[in-house]
């Protein structure tokens, strides 16, 4: 008798078990028909906060509703950036101009290729010591991008202005090459141009006369180019900033409705309206 009691126990705990099993898989079933009503493809994209990031957050509903999920990384390492997108970490990429991408390419053995460009972010000279270009001392301190592509962007800016002159055709600036200190062959006031991180350009403001910081850094710490810069590049700056992707998948569908997504009107109209003069749409 106790052992028929034991085994009809066994059998009632069992059935409830196998109800309990039955009524979780219907759940999970349910949350499986649940996510395959649309698919949604999420596109991992490093970019930098200003005004790349903004650009990309304006343009998420856009793609949302072609079933492309944005997932923004903001980034601080253009270098890491490529080498994370090259290795498929990041699915593209959004904060160089074509000539870092190049240079980038060379330097670090990838094989990264322009999709679209998206604006241009003209270059700017900024001082809190003095208001005008022509007040620079003589033996003046200037600050200016550390990387080799930028670094000679602001050597062919001071040349523009009549600053410094560097060695040149007679046809002009070279923007292929790479100026160094070494191909500035008249110098009056005879400049100290002392290489920084782009991403402390901006903090090495206090500690000399000047410094040439790129756009999107100038943005981040509430300054004003077309405002503030002492003296800035024109609008028609061969840096145009990239859409960025490998070879295997910028032709891919998600891609280019990216890239269409970028240079569409509503953000030419965007760009104008938010960064007044800034950054310029190259499209």
């Amino acid at each position: 008798m106790k052992k028929l009691y034991v085994l009809a126990l066994f059998t009632v705990l069992f059935g409830i078990l196998i109800g309990c099993g039955k009524n979780e898989a219907s759940d999970n079933g349910k949350d499986a028909n649940d996510q395959t009503g649309e698919k949604t493809v999420t596109l991992k994209i490093g970019a930098s906060s200003t005004p790349h990031a903004e650009i990309l957050e304006f343009i998420k509903p856009t793609l949302e509703k072609e079933g492309i999920e944005l997932d923004i990384n903001v980034i601080n390492d253009g270098i890491q950036t490529n080498e994370q997108t090259a290795n498929g970490e990041l699915d593209a990429n959004y904060f160089q101009h074509t000539p870092y991408l190049e240079q980038t390419n060379k330097d670090s053995g990838l094989n990264l290729v322009k999709v679209v460009g998206v604006h241009i972010e003209p270059f700017g000279v900024y001082s809190k010591k003095i208001k005008s270009i022509n007040e620079l001392p003589k033996g003046a301190k200037i600050a200016i991008p550390k990387d080799p592509v930028n670094f000679s962007r602001a050597l062919q800016l001071f040349d523009a202005n009549g600053i410094i002159e560097l060695n040149k055709p007679s046809s002009g600036i070279n923007t292929s090459k790479n100026y160094t200190i070494q191909d500035i062959k008249k110098n009056d006031k005879q400049l100290q141009f002392i290489p920084v991180d782009g991403p402390l350009l901006v903090r090495a403001l206090d500690d000399v006369e000047a410094a040439a910081i790129n756009t999107n850094y100038a943005l981040e710490a509430g300054l004003k180019p077309k405002k503030d810069a002492l003296i800035i590049e024109g609008d028609q700056s061969p840096y145009v900033n990239i859409l960025v992707a490998r070879p295997d998948n910028k032709d891919s569908d998600v891609i280019q409705k990216l890239a269409k997504a970028l240079t569409s009107p509503e953000v030419k109209k965007f760009i104008e309206d938010k960064y007044d003069g800034a950054v310029v749409p190259a499209f």
